[in-house]
C-alpha cells in the first residue's frame, strides 16, 4: 500500500499545521480529517523514488536476422504477425 501524506489546515495563523503520513489503499478516499486533532487536513504531493534504467548503449550489437529484431517477429522481416 501506497503512503500518503497529508497536512493540517489550522483554523487560526498562530496554530502551525502538522503533517503525518497514512498508509492506504489507491482505491480508498482521501482523508478529510486529521485523526489526531480533528482539523481538516489536504493531502501534499511529493517526489517519488525515480527509476532510471539504461538503455542501448551505441556500442550494442544488435543481431538482424535475430527473430527478436523485427517488428513481426520473423527473421525475414516481412512485415505481418504470423
Amino acid at each position: 500500500m501506497p503512503t500518503y501524506l497529508y497536512e493540517t489546515i489550522p483554523t487560526d495563523k498562530n496554530t502551525l499545521p502538522r503533517q503525518f503520513e497514512v498508509f492506504h489503499r489507491m482505491s480508498d478516499k482521501p482523508l478529510k480529517a486529521d485523526p489526531k486533532t480533528g482539523l481538516e487536513v489536504k493531502q501534499l504531493i511529493t517526489g517519488g523514488i525515480g527509476i532510471k534504467l539504461k538503455g542501448l548503449r551505441r556500442s550494442t550489437l544488435v543481431n538482424k536476422l535475430s527473430p527478436a529484431a523485427t517488428a513481426c517477429g520473423c527473421a525475414t522481416g516481412c512485415g505481418h504477425r504470423h
